[in-house]
């Protein structure tokens, strides 16, 4: 869509998005432990980050075991054959700027690598792609500068113009959006060796999501984690992760500084 009927619309896409938001249900974080151990017969365990926006919470199913935390680290302990410690960061509404500060407000403990989910709230905040891009390398850099993590995978955006709580047009103004700001991101992950963006092909149907039309059902859930899972697993399965896990091995883990935790 052009910038100018984009324009021509702001007012139509301004009062859809008002009333949307007073009408969208209003779904809880699923219940469940945020971070765990998952055992496994033998290997070093891989030490995994979730964080990111009411998706990575797990908005739209009842508990944290078929949510994406969930999905994602039993599928990893299934094609690693290793343990997994994992641990969870994430909140509601959390744009991908909000979810850094969450990160230095809550820091977790190092991880091997870890797995940002955000991109929605951007697009709904309407924050450009180069901004978001920028957000996005600012909280990359961060958790690789502090020792938190060795690699950032990113995951894509979801088809927004299925979003079924969205009306149209704002359903295929956001959509896309939500497409220029994901190839905006994978131009920018294409340029680092310690960024990747996972793939995720998931067909968003009244069946795979949530209730409110708007955030995932564990069907989505499932896809999403064994999609990201597949991506984590071939990472860490290269012999340049493991070369650089041995090198990282010998050096002292830096811990968050007070300043970055302000």
């Amino acid at each position: 869509m052009s910038l100018a009927l984009k324009l021509a619309l702001a007012p139509l896409l301004l009062a859809q998005a008002r009333a949307t938001r007073r009408r969208a249900p209003r779904l809880p974080e699923p219940q469940g432990a945020r971070e765990g151990v998952l055992d496994a017969a033998s290997g070093a365990a891989l030490r995994l980050l979730i964080a990111g926006d009411s998706s990575a919470a797990g908005v739209g199913v009842a508990c944290q075991d078929v949510a994406l935390a969930g999905h994602l680290t039993r599928a990893l302990r299934r094609r690693l054959g290793r343990p997994i410690h994992w641990t969870l960061r994430a909140r509601s509404g959390c744009s991908t700027r909000r979810v850094h500060a969450l990160l230095q407000a809550e820091p977790a403990p190092a991880a091997d690598v870890a797995v940002v989910v955000t991109g929605v709230n951007d697009v709904i905040e309407q924050i450009t792609c180069e901004r978001a891009v920028a957000h996005r390398a600012a909280l990359a850099d961060w958790l690789l500068g502090q020792g938190l993590a060795r690699h950032v995978v990113f995951a894509p955006l979801p088809p927004m113009e299925r979003f079924a709580l969205l009306p149209q047009p704002l359903r295929h103004v956001l959509g896309a959006d939500a497409r220029r700001h994901d190839a905006a991101l994978a131009r920018w992950a294409a340029t680092r060796r310690d960024v990747s963006l996972a793939r995720i092909a998931v067909e968003l149907t009244p069946h795979s999501m949530a209730a409110d039309g708007f955030h995932p059902g564990e069907p989505a859930y499932r896809v999403c984690g064994e999609a990201l899972a597949e991506h984590v697993a071939a990472l860490v399965s290269s012999p340049r992760f493991d070369r650089e896990r041995s090198i990282e091995g010998c050096k002292e883990v830096r811990s968050p500084t007070p300043e970055a935790r302000a």
